[in-house]
């Protein structure tokens, strides 16, 4: 497995320190919000906290064409585009396309709702910031993203690697390692910083879910969303990638007392891990019959 380019690390790094920047303006800002007057000190405050999030993404997207260059280089496929990425198109507006300030304004809303509904306004005002928080990083990481898809087609690479890095959720992580036409959007969740590499169809793998899994310590497999019956369960050969899609939205249903799930069913009801375990108790072969029964391992 090769290792994955020191530019890409870099990449991250450098995305990170943007996105903290611009969170930690967004937090200062939220601080000076006055309680008796949410809306109004908050208008003042989002327009300034927008121009920081707009600079944040201009600086994210400028990076993408060395990124991209440097990358494809280390990989023996140079490459000069002749074309470079605009980078303020895509500063002052969101992922989908909607006004950067109105969307910085909506945690404004949120604790107004929640203090109108009851809330004590610290508690309210506290869900704005989280709120505010999420959207910021988002913000900024995503018009990096969206920079790094076009650089990676304006530079001819066939496609592009996904790469986890540092702590992450079950989601990211089954990805890893995935390779994917230069075409193919960048499946994402708020707060997520995986990155892209770009890559060659037939480059050597930068990694795989097992492998980023086993060098991830139990609470930190726990703080990426597995229940410890579903770590149990991929210990003992489970496939990881059914194990973890077994809570996409709507898969999970409790029938005559036991939890299945709809996620590969197929024509025989499947039973979670959680239940297997719950049913094979401490029987280990009994435990490994009902996994390959399910058909997580095989």
């Amino acid at each position: 497995m090769a290792q994955p380019p020191e530019s890409a690390q870099r990449h991250y790094t450098n995305r990170q320190a943007l996105t903290n920047a611009a969170s930690a303006d967004a937090k200062r800002r939220w601080r000076l919000v006055d309680p008796n007057n949410i809306a109004t000190s908050w208008t003042r405050q989002s327009a300034a906290l927008t121009v920081t999030v707009s600079g944040a993404q201009a600086a994210a997207a400028t990076s993408a064409d060395p990124y991209v260059q440097a990358t494809l280089a280390a990989q023996g496929s140079p490459a000069v585009a002749e074309y470079a990425v605009a980078a303020l198109a895509l500063a002052g507006v969101t992922a989908d396309g909607r006004d950067l300030h109105s969307l910085l304004f909506e945690p404004a809303i949120t604790a107004l709702v929640g203090i109108k509904g009851g809330q004590d306004p610290d508690r309210a005002l506290a869900a704005g910031l989280a709120q505010l928080d999420t959207m910021v990083r988002t913000e900024v990481a995503d018009a990096g993203r969206t920079a790094d898809q076009i650089a990676t087609t304006t530079h001819g690479a066939d496609g592009y690697v996904r790469l986890t890095v540092g702590p992450t959720c079950n989601r990211c992580l089954i990805l890893a390692g995935r390779w994917y036409r230069y075409s193919t959007g960048f499946e994402r969740h708020p707060n997520c910083d995986c990155v892209m590499v770009p890559a060659p169809e037939d480059a050597e793998p930068l990694t795989s879910p097992e492998a980023v899994y086993a060098d991830l310590s139990p609470a930190e497999r726990t703080a990426a969303g597995w229940s410890q019956a579903e770590q149990h369960a991929i210990d003992l050969g489970a496939d990881i990638v059914a194990v973890t899609n077994i809570h996409r939205a709507g898969s999970l249903y409790t029938a005559g007392g036991r939890q299945f799930t709809r996620e590969a069913a197929g024509k025989r009801p499947r039973i979670t891990p959680r239940q297997i375990f719950i049913e094979a108790g401490n029987n280990r072969d009994d435990a490994i019959r009902l996994l390959k029964l399910h058909r997580y391992i095989r």
